[in-house]
C-alpha cells in the first residue's frame, strides 16, 4: 500500500491525532512510533513524504534520516521540540527538506505537507468549485459575490475569505486557530477581531442573525458551517 504521509513519532497522542487530521484533509497518513516501526513499513508498504521526529524512543531520528536518504529520495519534514539552530542546520545537511518546531498548528503543518507534496509531484491539487450553492445561500468565489435568496450581499475582503474557509470546509468544527492560520495567516489575530467578523457574516447569510443555523459556534472550540441548515 501507498501512502501520501508517513508520521515517525514516539509521541504517539501527537503522531495519532496529526495522522487522523492529515487523513481528514485526503492526504492518506499513517503513524509508526519508533525505528523499528518505520523500518517494518518500509519492507511492505510506501510513502511519498516523511514526517520525521529527531528524538525518538529506540534512536535518533537523524541516523534514520542518513538511513532512508542512503536507500531512498523521500522528501523528509523534520517535526520536533529541538528548536535551536543547531539541530536545524545538522537536519537540513543530512537530507531534510524542511523544519517545523513542535508544538504546530495542525494547519500551518497540512499547509507544508501539501506544498512539498505538489513540489515533489506526489499529489496533484484538487481544484475547488467556482460557486457553493447551499439552498439560498450563493457564493461566488470567481467574481467575489454573495447571494442569499437572490439579493446580493456585500462582504469586506477578510469576511469573504472567512466566509469562503467555511463552506470549503463544511460540517467540521473549525478552531479558532486554524481560522487565524489559514485565513489571516496571522497567530496574533484576537478573538475579538474573529467575533466582529462572524457576527457580519451571520447578519449577511443567516435568516436570524442571533439565532444561526448556518454558522454555529461550538464554544470555547471554534465554529462549524452546517449544510442544509438555511431556509
Amino acid at each position: 500500500m501507498r501512502y501520501d504521509c508517513l508520521i515517525i513519532d514516539d509521541e504517539k497522542v501527537l503522531a495519532e491525532n496529526t495522522c487522523e487530521y492529515l487523513n481528514m484533509f485526503d492526504v492518506k497518513t499513517k503513524a509508526v512510533f519508533s525505528k523499528a516501526e518505520a523500518f517494518s513499513f518500509f519492507e511492505t508498504e510506501q510513502t511519498s513524504l516523511i514526517l520525521l521526529d529527531i528524538n525518538l524512543g529506540d534512536g535518533s531520528g537523524f541516523e534514520l534520516c542518513k538511513h532512508i536518504r542512503s536507500t531512498m529520495n523521500i522528501p523528509i519534514l523534520f517535526v520536533s521540540a529541538r528548536n535551536t539552530d543547531d539541530d536545524k542546520i545538522i537536519a537540513l545537511n543530512i537530507g531534510g527538506d524542511d523544519y517545523v518546531e513542535k508544538p504546530y498548528s495542525l494547519g500551518v503543518l497540512l499547509a507544508k505537507v501539501k506544498v512539498m507534496l505538489r513540489r515533489f509531484g506526489a499529489v496533484e491539487e484538487k481544484p475547488q468549485a467556482d460557486t457553493f450553492t447551499d439552498g439560498d445561500l450563493c457564493v461566488d468565489k470567481k467574481n467575489k459575490t454573495v447571494t442569499l435568496a437572490g439579493e446580493s450581499k456585500k462582504l469586506t475582503s477578510m469576511e469573504f475569505s472567512l466566509l469562503c474557509y467555511l463552506v470549503e470546509n463544511p460540517d467540521r468544527l473549525i478552531t479558532k486557530a486554524e481560522l487565524f492560520d489559514n485565513v489571516w495567516k496571522d497567530k496574533f489575530t484576537s478573538d475579538g477581531t474573529l467575533n466582529v467578523h462572524i457576527r457580519k457574516l451571520r447578519e449577511a447569510v443567516e435568516e436570524d442573525p442571533k439565532n444561526p443555523s448556518r454558522i454555529q459556534t461550538v464554544w470555547k472550540e471554534g465554529y462549524k458551517y452546517v449544510t442544509g441548515a438555511g431556509r
